[in-house]
């Protein structure tokens, strides 16, 4: 099927919703999902991000911004850690899944609203992802899976449509960035948020910064590691990276990869 086809097979199928809420990130899949939603509902489409330490600050900007510029009312819950996932299980995704989109239904009921939308896509049909479980239990409805449309044919449709998102990076909330069985704690979130920040600040696209409790251990994309072949860089890199909370600070040789705890920890 050809990309018109799947964005008039999109269309459709959202229109028959008649009216909806998104669970909205300000990634890739969500901001193009909101942006189809816009044209298929009008008025009648709500994005809801959820607010919460390991959500990054300025992804949250990010969504803000996004919204306003579609023109989509966009509503915010916050959370903290929640308690089930406080010890980083390995289940943490599902657990977290069941608990996020909990509330996102609470919401739409109290609107009155029927379906909650989220952005899973066809391709990540084939990775592991443990928190779809949990979308499946909940009835969460993933058009875009449902319409076979795939992360490549996204950021095609993305860009044919003027949306900033094309060519963003895949990214992942930070409970990724802690090995699993580890006490979640709001400070080890902040510090990792600092010092990957510091890193985007510095060129680095889908960079990881993994705590090993006060050692950061940085995931850079495979083609970048050629440029940390600076000192004065590097230099830089280790006095920004403690000056962001951690107290030992190294690169992982193989760069930036899913799952990059050697476990399967869903990104």
């Amino acid at each position: 099927m050809i990309l018109e086809e799947k964005y008039d097979s999109l269309i459709s199928y959202i229109k028959s919703m008649k009216k909806a809420v998104i669970a909205f990130s300000g990634g890739v899949d969500s901001t193009f999902l909101l942006h189809v939603a816009k044209e298929a509902l009008g008025e009648n489409i709500i994005a809801v991000t959820m607010i919460s330490p390991y959500i990054p600050k300025w992804e949250i900007e990010e969504a803000k911004e996004l919204s306003e510029k579609l023109g989509v009312r966009h509503e915010f819950i916050s959370t903290g850690i929640i308690e089930e996932i406080r010890d980083n299980p390995e289940d943490r995704c599902y657990l977290c899944k069941r608990a996020v989109f909990g509330k996102i239904l609470e919401f739409a009921k109290g609107q009155k609203i029927s379906y909650v939308m989220d952005g899973t896509n066809e391709d990540d049909m084939k990775d592991y992802r443990p928190g779809l479980k949990a979308l499946q239990e909940l009835e969460i409805v993933s058009p875009l899976k449902e319409n076979e449309i795939t992360k490549e044919d996204i950021r095609l449709m993305s860009k044919n449509k003027g949306l900033k998102t094309w060519d963003k990076p895949a990214y992942a909330c930070l409970l990724t960035r802690i090995p699993y069985g580890t006490e979640l704690k709001v400070e080890d979130f902040e510090r990792i948020e600092r010092a990957e920040v510091f890193l985007m600040d510095l060129g680095f696209k889908a960079v990881r910064v993994r705590s090993h409790g006060d050692l950061a251990r940085i995931e850079v994309p495979s083609e970048s590691r050629e440029k940390l072949f600076d000192t004065k860089l590097l230099d830089k890199i280790s006095e920004g990276i403690k000056e962001a909370g951690f107290t030992y600070v190294t690169l992982d040789m193989d760069g930036y990869k899913m799952g990059g705890f050697k476990l399967k920890s869903g990104e």
